[in-house]
């Protein structure tokens, strides 16, 4: 019984409590679980980061190069354009040093990587986050490849994510020509030129193979920033560029310096006509819609837009004589003019002074103060809040908190209506009516005519100091144009392939009445006073019913007039890019001047078509001794209308924000721009070159 014992304790102690583990065992087990949990984790971030992904092994299938048409509403060809995912071009078929310069100044160690770089994502951070702002990028060319053909430009954690995810996969998929034919024949080159193919044909007139090393260069260059280093726009910057790839070339031994001094040294011819001309601003608005819709085409596609070519020549003419030679002394160098149906259908579109210097669309992109041209939605809202036009408010110091506007010559008239507050767009009494109604209420009024930008209920909020784009400017002017129906900008009516096949055709949307009868002829009255007897006397087009308004922002940095005619409206913008002051050009003079010769030109020929007007017995439109009974008969004129505003400016008229400065009649140098247009317009014509 005694050696039966040991043999019991020892099972007891075999059954007791588990030995524990040590430190190592611990470590091995939470890592084998995180371990565990880390795979599931990633698999599912893969699997989400992988659903929506393209799949690259369609890319290197596509053998054709359809041409993509652009058609005005008269069937005369705007623009000829390749569809972006064109072909793989044939690397074997170029010269060496093509591909070279590319890789040299894109990516030197494209060759070693497996799409991506560790070492420049690294350097890249260090770098944006020591100048606190974006200023160097790590992507390869492979990254590049991934981003601009297959994402989104989306700035996110899972954009850039799926970027390397799909860099990987490129990688494992195609080989590094093949990857690299991808990306010289789908990347973007500027001025509508995407490939090789097109860039080599854009800017010297013959293809990739017949391109020098010079040449090769300068192209490659253009990928970092096409616009900045255009050699159309800047030609200096652009051989300054160039001369960078070849420094690089040379110095990793891709060519000789020998190779390296000559191509410095051989001057380039750049062709300056871009594809379309001026039209290319338009063509850049609607191409991406085009592309939504196309897909992957076949055939050659035909996209019937609604521009009119003859429309878009006066709109270019007029912008360019208005800016004038004397641009410079003026201080003014870029400009918009948009023409646009009341339907939404635009008819002329200038994106700036010239689309071979600069394809920055401003009537699309610019975001700008619009001035006083926001101030008929304000007015709009007190009409429609049960004012009439001969309701007088007094100019007079007005307070909001510790903000105090100012009008143009900080003078006050004391008495008026608001139908002569508007015709002489008088800040005070813009301010008190938006105060009256509500800036929220103001907000909805032209949310509701189309102003898509964010407003804000600031105080200087009725003066037009929120920014927007020329574009939806002119658009939300059209209801007053169309009987007071929402108008959607749009470029395309249809498209359709070379053999028939209807691709995609516009169906009009059912009217949105946006301004009811009786506000709609109200403003329209108040509006026609502007351009009779206010502001914008420049504008008027002979023989038309025009109304409109005028906007001056503050130190003149934007000036604007954006007017209608029946089922008509268009708008003129001009200013600097950097937002630096014009010498004092405001939306009563040159924007006004090009506005009239714009669409005097433009509708030549055309019926003459009014708009919504209130009835000839309507006292609330027309002065009654009822209606004018404590009306300062002072700002009215003898066919009761407001008075012509004062033409004396005090020598320190005051500059506020959003003050609209009254303007005189055209002065000699007006009347002499107005004998040269029409002097072009009588003898060029009608299907002359674009400007």
């Amino acid at each position: 019984m005694a050696e039966q014992r040991p043999a019991r304790r020892a099972q007891g102690k075999a059954n007791g409590p588990p030995k524990k583990r040590g430190f190592f065992g611990n470590l091995a087990y939470w890592s084998l679980v995180l371990g565990l949990w880390g795979g599931v984790i990633l698999a599912g971030v893969f699997i989400w980061l992988a659903s929506d992904l393209p799949d690259p092994a369609t890319l290197w299938a596509k053998t054709d190069r359809p041409s993509i048409v652009y058609v005005d509403i008269n069937n005369e060809i705007v623009a000829r354009r390749g569809a972006p995912d064109a072909p793989p071009i044939d690397l074997k078929s170029l010269p060496k040093y093509v591909p070279a310069a590319i890789v040299a100044i894109e990516d030197r160690k494209f060759y070693r990587h497996w799409g991506f770089d560790i070492e420049g994502l690294v350097r890249a951070a260090v770098v944006n986050a020591q100048a606190g702002r974006v200023v160097q990028g790590g992507s390869t060319l492979t990254q590049q490849l991934a981003k601009n053909l297959f994402l989104s430009s989306e700035q996110s954690m899972r954009r850039k994510a799926q970027e390397l995810l799909l860099s990987v996969w490129l990688e494992s998929r195609f080989n590094k020509e093949e990857l690299l034919s991808l990306y010289m024949s789908r990347v973007y080159f500027g001025a509508g030129a995407w490939g090789i193919e097109a860039a080599s044909r854009r800017y010297f007139d013959k293809t990739p193979q017949q391109l020098t090393l010079a040449e090769a260069a300068l192209l490659a260059g253009l990928l970092k920033a096409p616009s900045r280093f255009s050699p159309v726009s800047d030609a200096v910057r652009a051989q300054g560029r160039a001369t960078v790839v070849l420094d690089v070339m040379a110095k990793t031994g891709v060519i000789t310096p020998q190779e390296r001094e000559a191509a410095v040294k051989q001057p380039v011819r750049v062709a300056r006509t871009a594809p379309g001309g001026g039209a290319g601003y338009f063509v850049d608005w609607i191409s991406s819609d085009a592309g939504t819709v196309i897909g992957e085409p076949t055939e050659d596609v035909i996209v019937e837009t609604t521009l009119d070519m003859n429309q878009q020549r006066a709109a270019e003419r007029a912008l360019a004589l208005g800016l004038g030679p004397d641009s410079a002394k003026r201080r003014v160098a870029q400009g918009t003019v948009i023409g646009m149906q009341g339907d939404g259908a635009v008819r002329a579109l200038v994106g700036g002074k010239s689309y071979d210097d600069s394809q920055f669309n401003r009537a699309v992109e610019a975001k700008r103060q619009p001035g006083s041209a926001f101030k008929p939605y304000v007015y709009l809202a007190a009409i429609e809040a049960g004012l009439s036009p001969w309701t007088s408010r007094f100019d007079q110091e007005t307070r909001i908190g510790d903000w105090t506007p100012q009008n143009y010559d900080s003078r006050y008239r004391g008495e008026m209506t608001i139908q002569a507050a508007l015709g002489q767009s008088i800040n005070t009494i813009a301010v008190q009516l938006a105060e009256e109604v509500g800036r929220d209420t103001v907000i909805r009024t032209a949310r509701r005519l189309g102003i898509t930008s964010r407003l804000e209920p600031n105080r200087s909020l009725a003066l037009g100091s929120d920014v927007v784009t020329p574009l939806e400017l002119t658009a939300a002017y059209a209801p007053f144009s169309n009987g007071g129906n929402a108008a959607i900008p749009y470029g395309i009516k249809r498209i359709r392939t070379a053999s028939g096949k209807v691709l995609y055709e516009r169906r009009s949307p059912s009217a949105r009445r946006v301004i009811d009868d009786r506000p709609l002829a109200l403003m329209n009255m108040m509006m026609t006073g502007v351009v009779d007897a206010g502001t914008g006397t420049a504008a008027k087009v002979a023989g038309r019913p025009i109304a409109g308004k005028t906007g001056t922002t503050s130190d003149y940095r934007d000036a604007w007039f954006v007017g209608y005619t029946g089922n008509y409206v268009a708008s003129v913008w001009v200013g600097n890019d950097d937002y630096s002051k014009m010498a004092k050009i405001t939306g009563g003079s040159i924007p006004a001047r090009v506005w009239r010769q714009f669409v005097g030109a433009a509708l030549a020929g055309k019926p003459a078509a009014g708009f919504a007007m209130p009835a000839q017995d309507d006292p609330e439109a027309y002065p009654t001794e009822a209606t004018l009974a404590g009306v300062s008969v002072d700002t009215l004129g003898p066919d009761g209308l407001p008075l012509a505003p004062s033409m004396e400016t005090p020598e320190n008229a005051a500059e506020a924000l959003g003050a609209e400065p009254q303007q005189p009649n055209p002065d000699a140098d007006a009347q002499a721009l107005d004998d040269l247009l029409t002097t072009i317009e009588t003898s060029k014509p009608k299907a002359g070159g674009t400007s």
